[in-house]
């Protein structure tokens, strides 16, 4: 596999910054002017709406900004304590096959959870991230703990990946968070495990780099 290079940001960077230096590091990877990356950030507090949200899911949109966005997906938040990554990452060298790669992802962090004895899950109805159990502790319904929301061009992908360390859940009140009515959300901190932002991108990264180079 070729070099990727690894950004980490620890300071929280603007949504729309963001979404204008993705676009321009994916045309210079398809123009093979610059390497992969794998950037690590925080935002700010936000509502997201990707390409097939509704207005309805907003329930609130006088709390925090609401963002239309090019990814693909429902509604859902970012903010402190949620830690982001981004996938500039180029198919045409590897697997064209998205569900793959989103399979990775999603392996990848359920992969991750278990190193903190949390059980986690992906469904085939509804992308993300469920923590399932905790703790040897089952839930009665599943939490979500991580949201995905990709876009391709030219067979390179950006936007990615989102999970909640110890972001404030309330903001979860005020969207169907991903569409979804009748879930909720939690994080590592109200599982009980206090994580260091910086553990999570050593140890993610690691994980996600050994399961990309299997395609």
């Amino acid at each position: 596999m070729e070099q990727i290079e690894i950004k980490i940001s620890n300071n929280e960077i603007n949504y729309e910054e963001a979404m204008l230096f993705m676009e321009s590091r994916v045309d210079d990877i398809g123009k093979n002017k610059s390497q992969e990356l794998l950037w690590f950030l925080n935002h700010n507090n936000i509502f997201t709406q990707g390409t097939s949200a509704s207005k309805e899911e907003v329930l609130n949109s006088n709390i925090i900004d609401v963002i239309k966005t090019n990814r693909g997906g429902k509604t859902t938040y970012h903010g402190p304590g949620q830690r982001i990554v981004y996938f500039m990452l180029n198919l045409n060298n590897k697997n064209k096959d998205i569900r793959k790669f989103i399979t990775i992802i999603e392996s990848s962090l359920i992969s991750f959870l278990a190193n903190y004895n949390i059980e986690a899950k992906a469904f085939k109805d509804r992308v993300g991230i469920w923590v399932t159990k905790s703790n040897n502790i089952t839930f009665n319904k599943e939490k979500k703990i991580g949201a995905i929301g990709l876009r391709i061009k030219k067979w390179i992908t950006y936007h990615g990946l989102s999970f909640n360390i110890n972001p404030d859940l309330k903001y979860y009140n005020y969207i169907h968070s991903c569409g979804l009515k009748e879930y909720q959300n939690t994080s590592m901190e109200e599982l009980g495990i206090k994580l260091e932002q910086s553990e999570f991108d050593n140890k993610f990264k690691k994980i996600f780099l050994e399961k990309l180079s299997t395609i």
